[in-house]
């Protein structure tokens, strides 16, 4: 048994009120509930504020450079299978320069837990946009507003094939605990997007849902096997309209819980899954909160591994001294 204690390490070095503070909580607790022990255990992180993670957890970690966590969190996990390896990123790092790893450690699912630590903002370098930054987006590198559309990190895990993906808010301790232990215990490309506010360049992007009453109001905790209900009393779900979603009050107009839509996580069709994901983008529709998909496929670790030991089985060596006594030798006296 572990205590979150002996995950810990250092003294983080973030601005006060800094969504990583609460993360960095959660995954000490996540951790010392899911009990893997901390020397089989692997935190790998790019550049950025979000990156210095790797420094407080006493555990092997890797702080590596911009944009390339999610390949030298390849190679460690196909390099030793047994390690649990986590991958920490920002919105920046994980999507901009490190976009191209993100989206093929999807589409390989290879079995790391992607934690992609979204606030909306370059951080670090004080303050520019990122690829999740809203159009219109006022910062030091868009004075006038960003002309772009960003990244909504659902779809883009989702087109790429992606086979787990979870969503917590920072502040909600309990709630982020509990999609890290589902990330944990899925086998594959887990992605996890925590919001969080950046207290100095982007204080209160997240602010709808920064707070339990806001949750309550702005959000849907969603479960697999339960209906899709919230509000503050319970008194609203989610039905099918055409090929998307509608909220309903239950209750009016003859709606009972029972005309609710279940959520089903682990549908191999994301058709739904999708739609949930990507609600609450400024279209009158809850953010959906948990684990959104979870569908079980085979790992790339898991392949490789076994297209290794089924090659060995068939050669006649096995290692490298093995190689050598299968050529002719001399013996020199």
């Amino acid at each position: 048994m572990f205590t979150l204690q002996d995950y810990k390490k250092g003294q983080p070095r973030w601005c006060p009120g800094c969504g990583d503070h609460f993360f960095l909580a959660s995954l000490h607790k996540a951790m010392a509930e899911i009990g893997v022990e901390p020397w089989n255990t692997a935190v790998i992180s790019g550049i950025g504020c979000s990156s210095r993670l790797p420094h407080y957890m006493a555990t092997y970690g890797m702080n590596t450079i911009h944009g390339r966590a999610a390949a030298i969190a390849t190679g460690c996990k196909v390099a030793n299978p047994r390690l649990a390896v986590w991958q920490v990123s920002g919105d920046g790092d994980g999507l901009a320069i490190g976009g191209n790893h993100f989206i093929h450690a999807n589409r390989r699912n290879i079995d790391l837990n992607m934690i992609l630590l979204n606030n909306r903002i370059y951080g670090l370098t004080k303050g520019q946009y990122s690829p999740t930054s809203p159009r219109g987006f006022v910062s030091k590198s868009s004075p006038y507003g960003t002309v772009e559309d960003p990244f909504r990190p659902a779809e883009l895990c989702f087109g790429a094939r992606g086979h787990f993906f979870a969503r917590a808010v920072a502040t909600d301790a309990p709630a982020t605990v509990e999609i890290l232990k589902a990330a944990y215990n899925h086998k594959g490309a887990s992605v996890c997007e925590i919001l969080q506010n950046c207290v100095i360049f982007n204080n209160g992007t997240h602010d709808s849902v920064y707070t339990k009453e806001g949750r309550a109001k702005n959000a849907i905790y969603v479960e697999h096997g339960k209906p899709l209900i919230f509000g503050e009393n319970r008194e609203y779900g989610l039905v099918q309209q055409g090929f998307g979603l509608k909220v309903v009050k239950i209750g009016e107009d003859g709606v009972t819980e029972a005309d609710i839509l279940v959520h089903d996580a682990h549908c191999e069709d994301n058709t739904l899954q999708l739609k949930l994901a990507l609600m609450g983008n400024g279209d009158g529709m809850p953010i959906a909160l948990g684990v959104i998909r979870d569908v079980p496929a085979p790992t790339y670790d898991q392949c490789v591994e076994a297209q290794i030991e089924e090659v060995k089985a068939q050669k006649k060596y096995h290692n490298f001294a093995e190689l050598l006594e299968t050529n002719d030798i001399w013996e020199v006296k």
